[in-house]
């Protein structure tokens, strides 16, 4: 199966990602939040991109995903989605907007399809949300699901505390993924377990999952765009590679541009707008003017 057309690269769907798994290669995905991330990310050739309710933290300044609304996602969704023409694309429902029933999951579903451009939505939890997936499903929207760590269900977790690490918790988590899987979703994030457990969910499910903090095992991994480049202020997680400073690099860049602008190093000559030589006559007679 070719990953480009006649046309140009070929666009990634759910049924490329399940190939992806069947054919033991690895499914690489990253957040994207913004027009100029989401734009570099595409072209590097990424499979799936996530507009992630974790904006609320890296780009709004929560202390958590819980205040995210539907508005904040469609914004930055719609954002992505001017940029984003070959990976799929997908949005998160953020807390509050799909928990309650089924009816209220459809509409804020609907909303990132149809206003955002999402080609697909993540909603977090297990059995518990498989009637919601299968709805979804059923409406014609793929669904993604979530299970281990659920950063929305974090007061109830009591902290961001790794799953599967008891045999109990391990077979409930199995659970949770069989229950997603027979309800329709394409695709399982496996977020803060065991990597054997994940391991284990991996092998047993037909559908693609996709790592973060869940180990090597995964057919997929993800990570927060901003982490990877080293664009936040918080501690860093113990699953995060991080590849660049960019904190480091814009401080730096931002230090240089006010120490050159307190000397008069900036703008220099070439990067100033100069007069032609045919409106000298014209300066003088105003110079004369004012004399």
């Amino acid at each position: 199966m070719s990953a480009t057309t006649p046309e140009g690269p070929r666009r990634i769907t759910p049924p490329l990602l399940l190939a992806k798994k069947y054919r033991h290669e690895k499914i690489v995905c990253l957040t994207a939040n913004d027009y100029p991330l989401a734009r570099i990310l595409d072209e590097a050739g990424l499979d799936l991109l996530l507009a992630g309710d974790s904006l609320g933290m890296t780009r709004l300044g929560y202390q958590s995903t819980l205040p995210v609304t539907l508005s904040e996602m469609l914004i930055h969704l719609k954002a992505a989605r001017r940029a984003v023409t070959r990976a799929l694309l997908v949005a998160d429902l953020p807390f509050g907007s799909y928990q309650v029933d089924t009816k209220s999951a459809l509409e804020s579903a609907l909303v990132l399809v149809k206003e955002g451009g999402a080609e697909a939505v993540k909603l977090e939890g297990g059995h518990r949300y498989a009637r919601r997936v299968e709805h979804l499903v059923a409406a014609g929207i793929p669904v993604m699901g979530h299970i281990g760590l659920l950063p929305q269900s974090v007061r109830v977790m009591g902290g961001y505390k790794v799953q599967g690490k008891t045999s109990e918790s391990a077979e409930a988590l199995l659970r949770d993924a069989l229950a997603l899987q027979r309800a329709g979703a394409f695709a399982l994030v496996l977020e803060g377990m065991a990597q054997e457990v994940a391991r284990e969910i991996t092998q047993a499910l037909e559908i693609p999952t996709i790592g973060i903090g869940a180990g090597i095992h995964c057919d997929g991994q993800i990570l927060v765009t901003e982490d990877l480049l080293g664009l936040g202020f918080g501690r860093k997680p113990r699953f995060v590679r991080q590849y660049l400073n960019l904190t480091q690099l814009v401080s730096n860049a931002v230090r240089q541009f006010k120490e050159d602008c307190a000397a008069e190093r900036f703008p220099s000559t070439e990067e100033a707008y100069h007069a032609d030589n045919t409106l000298d006559p014209v300066l003088a007679v105003n110079q004369h003017a004012d004399r």
